[in-house]
């Protein structure tokens, strides 16, 4: 099976708690390398442009304000079927959905501070990576 990569954000949420550590460690326990990483102050524009697809959602003005609330961490991640592997390890959405041992069972407050993103395919990690990394940052 080939490598893949896929996009991740830690959210504002997660770095509040100060979780970077222990998210990067249950990635890693999972088998995925963090290839890039980077913390950084998500400008409005870049959470409007990130968040496109939900514009015409009620949701998108509060999601908005929350990614843009304080710093985040993002990341690549590379490993075979990274995409599906951490949409695995990040749980459902809600995370009183989400399995046991999952990122967002474990440390997710509510559906709406729910500790990362990760990518939903391998096309849209591609656009997702581009928004946030250069080619020489990404480092396999």
């Amino acid at each position: 099976m080939a490598l893949e990569r896929t996009f991740s954000i830690l959210k504002p949420d997660a770095t509040r708690r100060n979780l970077t550590g222990a998210v990067n460690a249950a990635i890693e326990k999972a088998g995925l390398r963090i290839v890039a990483q980077k913390r950084l102050r998500m400008r409005r524009e870049e959470a409007e442009t990130f968040y496109a697809v939900h514009k015409e959602r009620p949701f998108f003005g509060e999601l908005v304000e929350f990614m843009t609330s304080g710093p985040v961490v993002v990341q690549v991640l590379e490993g075979e079927n990274a995409v599906a592997k951490y949409r695995e390890i990040m749980g459902a959405t809600n995370p009183a959905q989400a399995a046991e041992g999952t990122i967002r069972k474990q440390f997710a407050q509510s559906v709406g501070e729910n500790t990362v993103h990760g990518s939903d395919s391998a096309e849209n990690a591609e656009i997702e990576i581009r928004q946030f990394f250069s080619g020489n940052e990404i480092v396999g």
